[in-house]
């Protein structure tokens, strides 16, 4: 009797949709977006496709449940400042942008994943969660309303943008070796002629020194002080 037990109890958890987008982010991890069939799903699982299927619907479905569950979880881990206090809206959006990119960071897949279900589904949870947490704090921020959309799309478009070009240059580097391919690049940029690049040969121990977090957190603030130095004789209005 325990052994059917047992058995009954996998087959409940196999046959679980939570389980089965569980498995498919692991494959995702693992191999990246390629390594996701449904055939190599259900020999993780030892179950049949019609489970798969009937729990989650196609490939795709299931691509964008994976998707949305790993963006759901960052957001839901970032705290709400509380509103009263200055700075409140910027921390906000900072927040936000680095549970996103640190999320992007733990499944290399994400970024550019992310960035085609933004563009392909619009009216989908994914971008309907991302616009949301950042465009909310725009009425804080002193933006007028008729310029609440490009002001949140430019904050998405570069974080976006940017966690995409840092996995990209993650999977260039040679595996633990991120050191080394920086310092390679560095130096291949100081050994160019002087004359036709002084900028990229004066800068090139600064590439080798860079901190991908530290230089997306650069980025999103140089965005905010954009928007805010827009906007910001509406501001001081508003609170007189």
């Amino acid at each position: 009797m325990a052994p059917r037990t047992r058995q009954s109890q996998r087959r409940r958890q196999v046959l679980s949709r939570e389980r089965i987008v569980e498995a498919a982010i692991e494959l995702l991890d693992a191999a990246g977006e390629g390594a996701l069939t449904v055939r190599t799903l259900t020999e993780r699982l030892s179950t049949g496709s019609g489970a798969i299927y009937h729990h989650v619907g196609t490939r795709q479905e299931l691509l964008e449940s994976a998707i949305d569950t790993v963006v759901s979880a960052a957001l839901d881990a970032v705290p709400t400042p509380a509103r009263d206090r200055e700075g409140a809206p910027e921390d906000e959006i900072r927040a936000v942008a680095l549970g996103l990119f640190d999320a992007a960071t733990r499944h290399p897949w994400l970024a550019a994943q992310l960035a085609a279900q933004i563009t392909r589904n619009p009216w989908g949870p994914v971008t309907l969660q991302v616009f949301e947490r950042i465009g909310r704090p725009m009425r804080a921020l002193g933006v007028p309303e008729h310029d609440w959309f490009a002001a949140s799309s430019t904050l998405v478009h570069y974080i976006l943008g940017a966690t995409t070009q840092n996995t990209q240059h993650a999977d260039a580097a040679p595996v633990g070796d991120r050191a080394e391919f920086l310092d390679a690049t560095a130096r291949a940029w100081q050994d160019l002629d002087p004359g036709d690049y002084p900028f990229v040969r004066a800068v090139a121990g600064q590439m080798r020194e860079h901190d991908d977090r530290r230089q997306f957190r650069t980025g999103i603030d140089t965005v905010l002080k954009g928007i805010t130095a827009t906007h910001r004789p509406r501001r001081r209005q508003a609170r007189t």
